[in-house]
């Protein structure tokens, strides 16, 4: 079935296979099955539109509703929906049918759930379960960590984004898992004392490096299998590296950025790249699949079985547009359901079941348009029924948004309670303010609250070398090189820096991160030709990119 999309007017294809998960994820009442439409936006849009209920980095101080208390929120003060500070929205101290209400047929479902979604208390942020990490952010289980976001079980990390898990005194890094003593990394998995890695596991004591694997003290090496002391892809002897490595002083700012640049340039350059990342894999398409069956145009993705237009999940059956759900089954159109099973249009959901277009739901079970349930079941925008009566009522909504063309669509850019710009969607879809605004979406203009501080230096003028960082840095406000936004640093990150020999950062840490965001591929493939064998492949480099891309096997055989 080819279908045009209605945002942005894209040709895209329903295949069989969606139109059959479609049917079998439609919700059953009263014995009679509510058949989920085919979608009207293009994979690319269905996405962006999820993507815009997502804030992850901008933190904003804003009092508690129910306290008073100030809090760190990622809902700006101006925001009129109802916030709790964490422990207080996570404790039994308020009423959570307080805010139910019936339903008005003489309405639209969207606006009646906006207006609940309002009312209704939400936690000021999501990290539970977590220590001394008051700064992070979709990131439960982590102790003593700051700004860590979509991430969990870390500890003493600072910065580490993007489904980093398990991973100890760790700063500035993109999908890194089981790292330690770990810094300016890209999907990297058990590394340790190391810095600069992009695409490499299980690496020791490297620097600068890109796919290497089993890698021990190699600096500025790529696709490398089971070396050691290498320097560019030289084999040396232990003491020509470190006679080598002394000359190579990366604790100073100059030659450190010297290095990443040559690092990036290698990359780009003279680096083999492979197709697509896809391990383990059977009749399954995208980009960094492993232990995937039937996944289709999904991208970081593992141990997941019939998706597709998935990302950021993991262990995931008989799913379509799903973003970061881990544990899950037959979910459609959700955000963040973690251990959810047949879910519509939730997000922000954890170990719910059988719900339909439920946000900040937590443990609840066969509920309809609820915000910010704990431990509930038969409930429709806030208000308890009997087992019967929910359905009855359920049937008659379904018919009611059928008529509004609602029905199996995801919540509405228009009610987001983020500007654009908050969002990850500008990470994964930049738009211009003024394109924002012609799309009748909002745009917030940020300014920076200038931290209370000694004094205010330019990074231009920090000491070349860590050694020469004094302890009163903690106390200035350093203006960003790029950007001319200040920052600070804080105590445990001044000791990472000294203890890993790295120079003190020059740029904001959303510049680092969109830095890191930029060296990562679209979600998207293209075709080419492999450049060794000249055979088709569909790839996420573009054709028109510089770098050296070959078929998975001129890759395998060129690497061992």
């Amino acid at each position: 079935m080819n279908r045009s999309c209605r945002q942005c007017s894209a040709a895209f294809v329903i295949t069989p296979d969606d139109l059959s998960f479609y049917e079998k994820v439609s919700p059953v009442f009263n014995g009679k099955k509510e058949l989920i439409p085919p979608p009207t936006l293009c994979p690319p849009c269905r996405q962006q539109r999820r993507l815009l209920y997502r804030n992850e980095r901008h933190f904003y101080r804003r009092a508690c509703d129910k306290t008073g208390k100030s809090v760190i929120s990622i809902y700006a003060p101006d925001q009129p929906c109802t916030v709790y500070d964490q422990a207080v929205w996570w404790s039994d101290d308020w009423d959570q049918h307080a805010t139910g209400r019936a339903y008005d047929f003489d309405r639209s479902f969207f606006e009646q759930f906006h207006e609940l979604s309002m009312a209704a208390p939400r936690p000021c942020i999501m990290n539970m379960g977590s220590e001394n990490s008051e700064f992070t952010h979709h990131a439960p289980y982590n102790k003593n960590c700051y700004m860590c976001i979509n991430s969990g079980y870390n500890e003493d990390c600072y910065y580490v984004t993007n489904f980093s898990v398990h991973n100890r005194d760790c700063a500035d890094a993109l999908h890194m898992h089981k790292g330690e003593l770990c810094a300016e990394c890209i999907n990297v998995k058990q590394c340790a004392f190391s810095h600069h890695l992009f695409e490499c596991v299980i690496c020791t004591g490297c620097a600068y490096c890109y796919d290497c694997q089993s890698c021990d003290h190699c600096f500025g090496c790529s696709n490398l299998r089971h070396k050691q002391y290498c320097i560019f892809n030289e084999q040396l002897t232990k003491k020509q590296y470190e006679e080598r490595m002394r000359a190579l002083d990366t604790s100073l700012w100059s030659i450190a950025t010297q290095q990443e640049r040559m690092w990036i340039e290698t990359m780009q350059q003279r680096s083999i790249h492979r197709a697509i990342v896809m391990e383990q894999c059977e009749a399954s398409s995208g980009d960094h699949l492993f232990q995937c069956k039937n996944v289709r145009n999904s991208y970081y993705v593992f141990e997941s079985e019939d998706c597709a237009y998935c990302y950021d999940c993991g262990d995931l059956k008989t799913s379509i547009d799903a973003l970061e759900p881990f544990h899950g089954e037959l979910q459609y159109e959700t955000n963040g359901c973690n251990l959810g099973y047949s879910l519509c249009g939730c997000s922000k959901s954890y170990e719910c079941k059988h719900s339909l277009y439920c946000e900040y739901c937590f443990s609840c079970s066969d509920c309809f348009g609820c915000f910010g349930l704990r431990n509930k079941r038969f409930c429709i925008l806030n208000k308890q029924y009997t087992k019967d009566e929910y359905e009855n009522l359920v049937h008659r909504i379904i018919t009611h948004m059928k008529s509004a063309q609602e029905w199996g669509e995801f919540f509405p850019i228009s009610i987001s309670p983020f500007a654009y710009n908050e969002t990850a969607a500008q990470e994964y879809f930049p738009l211009t303010k003024e394109e924002v605004l012609n799309r009748g979406w909002k745009w917030r203009d940020q300014t920076d609250e200038m931290p209370k501080v000694d004094k205010i230096i330019p990074a231009a003028q920090l000491p070349d070398s860590i050694d020469d960082i004094p302890d009163d840095i903690l106390n200035w406000a350093i203006e960003c090189e790029a950007t001319k936004r200040p920052f600070k640093i804080i105590k445990q990150e001044l000791e990472f820096y000294r203890q890993m020999r790295l120079p003190v950062p020059h740029f904001h840490p959303d510049e680092r991160h969109r830095r890191r965001m930029a060296l990562r591929n679209p979600r998207k493939l293209w075709n080419r030709q492999c450049a060794k064998c000249q055979q088709p492949i569909a790839t996420s480099y573009s054709p028109e990119r510089p770098e050296i891309v070959y078929c998975e096997s001129c890759y395998l055989a060129a690497v061992y």
